[in-house]
């Protein structure tokens, strides 16, 4: 199987596994015509049914696609991974759709999202839904491993969902905040982002069956892959070409969000951070307080601390000895991650 073949047998076996999983709604419980609406919220979600459904409205898959490859570059089985691909995806879009609802997005992938369509109560409900379908599906691991490695699978992914959680409750928490420490916000976002891509990692290793300092090896790839991947998108958010993007440049200064070049700034204590005390940012002050940013260092800091962390992970790649078609794919998806300039 050449390369390209490898990773769409992976993308289409992704596309198999998740809706066997959502399947499970009709295996358990209340069941019948009345739950037709439930079902159709968790597939319009995931950009199978709806307006405007196809691949556009899936999404990349690429937390899947790193668990699979990873599991696959480690000499494993990746068919005999596929539930915990499923598992990261739907954790994934399980916290899509709350955050989509705590950050008031009307629209995601260019579709309106599943609270504005359905309500904020039943948009609760189905990302619920979803993180319970997440950790029903994961267990599946027992028939195509063992017992075993499904209970060790199920702890690592219960273990990201409450990272997660607690970098979401630091990111809603911080926007009434006008200052943060350096370290606040890397202790943030190491939950909110990098902790699931970790799992992600550290899944495919378990279920490849590798050693214990391997699995340590993998998951230092995906922490350092999730860390700078977030200061790349900072970065992108602040000085990225929109067309690349496809979302302003302004919105960042615009929204107040605490990304890494600000949070830099306003510690350094100079003329961006005096602006920034005094409130909301216009759009016409955007092109100078972006170069405000640059001249006062932050756009260095955010690009250095993306190479070392691309650095960390790459190392830690590399002493996992990543093997064969998928040892490659994973350097290229890993390289495409990293070098983004959109």
């Amino acid at each position: 199987m050449n390369k390209d073949n490898l990773t769409e047998g992976m993308l289409e076996s992704i596309e198999e596994e998740l809706p066997s999983v959502i399947g499970m709604i009709d295996q358990t419980g209340a069941r019948g015509s009345s739950l037709r609406e439930f079902r159709a919220m968790l597939a319009y979600h995931l950009g199978w049914e709806g307006d405007g459904a196809g691949p556009e409205a899936r999404g990349k898959r690429i937390r899947p696609l790193l668990l699979l490859l990873t599991c696959a570059a480690a000499g494993g089985d990746w068919q005999r991974a596929l539930p915990a691909a499923a598992g990261v995806e739907l954790v994934h879009n399980f916290s899509l759709i709350h955050d989509d609802i705590q950050d008031n997005s009307p629209y995601r992938r260019g579709r309106e999202t599943v609270w504005k369509l359905w309500g904020i109560p039943q948009a609760i409900n189905a990302g619920d839904a979803m993180l319970a379908l997440a950790h029903l599906g994961i267990m599946r691991l027992e028939h195509s491993t063992s017992l075993e490695v499904a209970f060790r699978a199920a702890r690592i992914l219960q273990l990201a969902c409450l990272e997660l959680t607690k970098g979401q409750h630091l990111d809603l928490a911080y926007e009434a905040r006008r200052h943060l420490t350096l370290e606040e916000y890397w202790t943030m976002v190491t939950g909110k982002t990098a902790a699931l891509l970790a799992a992600c990692t550290e899944l495919g290793a378990l279920v490849a069956g590798v050693p214990e300092d391997c699995r340590a090896h993998s998951r230092e790839f995906g922490l350092n892959l999730g860390l700078a991947f977030q200061a790349q998108d900072d970065l992108l958010g602040i000085w990225g070409d929109a067309a690349l993007t496809g979302k302003s440049a302004e919105s960042d200064l615009l929204a107040g969000k605490k990304s890494l070049p600000i949070v830099f700034a306003l510690n350094q204590g100079g003329a961006f951070a005096r602006r920034w005390a005094q409130g909301p940012v216009h759009a016409d002050e955007v092109p100078a307080l972006a170069r405000q940013l640059e001249a006062e260092g932050a756009r260095a800091y955010v690009q250095e601390r993306a190479a070392v962390m691309t650095e960390r992970a790459l190392s830690a790649l590399q002493k996992t000895n990543p093997q064969g078609q998928a040892g490659e794919l994973l350097a290229a998806l890993a390289d495409r991650l990293l070098n983004r300039s959109g």
